[in-house]
């Protein structure tokens, strides 16, 4: 018999009228055929409140309280959700993290699943049961109560799922995925399909439906995840390894709002120096969102990050010694940009992606600040003022309002059953470490970079209009910002036998685009590292800086997204490169 864990949010169980809603849901799945495992989340805003309490006693208490506190709410939740199902003539049982077996480490307020047993809810569903997990929580080998932090409850469940062999669906207030947030961007569409690595991309950049984490977890674990309105029966999204159309470049569109942008420039262009900038932000416990370092000139390049807003302040302070340390000619900084990006799987298939979107905003008059790619992302930093006016424009401009002929029509989602679920069980332990999947060596590639562009709206569209005009195709793209000035650094790759044909182009087009200096590398290595997990273990693109430094490699270009972190060396030490990564993550990579 098939197993479906079903997860219902906050706002899905606020009331006892949309519990009895919940437990209908479940009852029906039950009486399809299905056994059922319910995740709740804690009622409404009950998590707020007991925070609130919390600090009406002290400003900071202690996390191993706060996680016996707010473990409280699910269990009312599960609770009263078991009540509901019994009242309505069927049988039910709840049951708390610890009491189903779900281990973690002991970081309190985000612990990490270490492993999950299912000997006890295997046996409760044998029996007819609908299985009420709570959310959001586990226990630790000394038997306190954790909490597994933002996304907690969606990653319950998905891993609930993983172990089970189940397929998942969310309930939410919402009825699906969007092409882009429907708040913000009126002709926003629902997809029938996403991705596993469209809806990371998303889900990092805000997206909201659900917590990148989760999705990790349903990715590593092959878990068909259905995203479903609570409050209707509509289909919903898929989320898998199916996209709604895989020839379609872009399939969303996302905006982060509170970035800010930190630029080092002059950063010594040696072994080491990207290692000790981004280590010295780790060991602050700091998040980085883009990195970008252009090739570079005379001995020196720039280095361009973001971070959340709220973190400027820490992160210059965690900078400030490796500025002196290095001896880094100037740091600035800017506080009122935005992220905008666009995400599709069929980007790394099909030319023309990034000069559309460069176009779509020079027409709306947005100037850009950096540029970073990956193989299904391009991400731009914008004027924050600007941001709202920037997604909608590339929203517009790839059509996403618009269902394509080759989409994929929604169809439930198919999980494997395990054929034994101890074992499996048994197989994932450790499920939630770090899965590096490929480290890759391209010795295929050149590096143009153009120093001293004008920074004015419409740059970057000229330029990679002229380029894909004569069917060169550009791979990594970045642009940094150039502090005090007008001006900006624009690197890229392209394939080596189309070097000269670009720089031939860039020189027919002095006339319409100004620029200081091109300088070319005719042989350069792509490192790429990608893997499940890297936004939510920070530490991937500093542990591949610090092999490489340790490695006596320099690195020339970087780059970053949710699933690969590229970095480019010079062709002589491409193989060394690779060598030094792959005994660098050796211990996390996934089979």
């Amino acid at each position: 018999m098939s197993i479906i864990v079903q997860k219902f949010g906050g706002t899905s169980v606020a009331t006892t009228e949309k519990i009895l809603s919940a437990a209908r849901k479940a009852i029906h799945a039950q009486q399809q055929g299905h056994q059922v495992v319910m995740v709740v989340s804690a009622m409404g805003k009950n998590t707020d409140t007991l925070v609130s309490l919390a600090h009406e006693l002290m400003d900071r208490p202690p996390a191993r309280e706060m996680d016996m506190l707010l473990s409280t709410g699910e269990q009312v939740s599960v609770a009263l959700t078991a009540m509901a199902i019994t009242s309505l003539g069927h049988k039910a049982v709840s049951l708390t993290g610890a009491q189903i077996g779900i281990r973690t480490d002991n970081v309190f307020g985000k612990a990490r699943i270490i492993s999950i047993s299912t000997e006890r809810m295997q046996k409760l569903l044998d029996d007819g049961n609908i299985v009420i997990a709570a959310g959001f929580q586990g226990i630790d080998e000394d038997f306190n109560i954790t909490t597994l932090g933002r996304g907690g409850s969606d990653t319950t469940a998905v891993s609930l799922a993983a172990v089970l062999g189940a397929s998942c669906e969310i309930y939410t207030d919402v009825d699906g995925v969007y092409t882009a947030d429907p708040r913000i961007v009126t002709e926003a569409r629902k997809v029938s399909h996403t991705s596993y690595d469209e809806m990371l991309e998303m889900a990092s950049l805000g997206a909201g439906v659900m917590h990148s984490r989760s999705i990790e977890f349903a990715k590593k674990f092959s878990v068909p995840v259905h995203v479903r309105s609570s409050q209707d029966e509509s289909e919903g999204t898929i989320i898998s390894t199916v996209s709604e159309d895989p020839t379609r470049g872009v399939s969303g569109a996302a905006v982060t709002m509170d970035e800010a942008r930190i630029t080092l420039t002059g950063v010594p262009n040696q072994p080491g120096s990207s290692n000790a900038i981004f280590s010295s932000i780790a060991r602050a416990n700091i998040t980085v969102d883009m990195i970008v370092q252009d090739a570079g000139v005379d001995g020196f390049s720039n280095i361009s990050f973001t971070v959340p807003s709220s973190e400027l302040e820490p992160t210059l302070d965690a900078v400030e010694p490796v500025i002196e340390k290095l001896g880094i000619q100037k740091l600035s900084h800017q506080d009122n940009v935005s992220k905008v990006s666009v995400v599709g799987i069929g980007m790394a298939e099909q030319a023309g992606v990034s000069d559309r979107m460069f176009r779509a905003l020079a027409q709306a008059e947005i100037n850009i600040h950096m540029i970073t790619t990956s193989q299904i992302k391009i991400s731009v930093l914008v004027d924050r003022d600007q941001a709202l006016q920037a997604i909608n424009a590339v929203h517009q401009t790839f059509e996403l309002d618009h269902v394509s002929p080759e989409a994929v029509p929604a169809e439930s989602p198919q999980a494997t059953p395990a054929a034994d679920p101890a074992a499996a069980a048994n197989e994932l332990q450790g499920m939630e470490e770090l899965a590096i999947t490929d480290i890759a060596l391209d010795n295929t590639q050149a590096s143009i970079s153009i120093k001293g562009v004008a920074d004015t709206p419409g740059i970057a569209a000229t330029i990679f209009e002229r380029v894909a005009q004569e069917n060169i195709f550009v791979d990594m793209i970045i642009q940094s910002f150039l502090d005090n000035t007008d001006l900006a650094s624009l690197s890229f790759t392209v394939n080596r036998n189309d070097v000269e044909r670009t720089l031939g182009v860039l020189n027919e087009m002095q006339s319409d685009v100004s620029y200081q200096q091109v300088v070319s590398n005719p042989a350069v290595a792509k490192l790429s590292v990608s893997g499940i997990g890297l936004r939510s273990h920070t530490g991937v693109a500093i542990r591949m800086f610090q092999s490489l430094a340790e490695a006596g490699l320099n690195i020339e270009m970087i780059n970053t997204s949710e699933v690969r972190v590229n970095v480019v060396v010079d062709d002589s030490q491409g193989q060394a490169g690779c060598d030094a990564l792959n005994k660098a993550f050796a211990d996390v990579m996934h089979k």
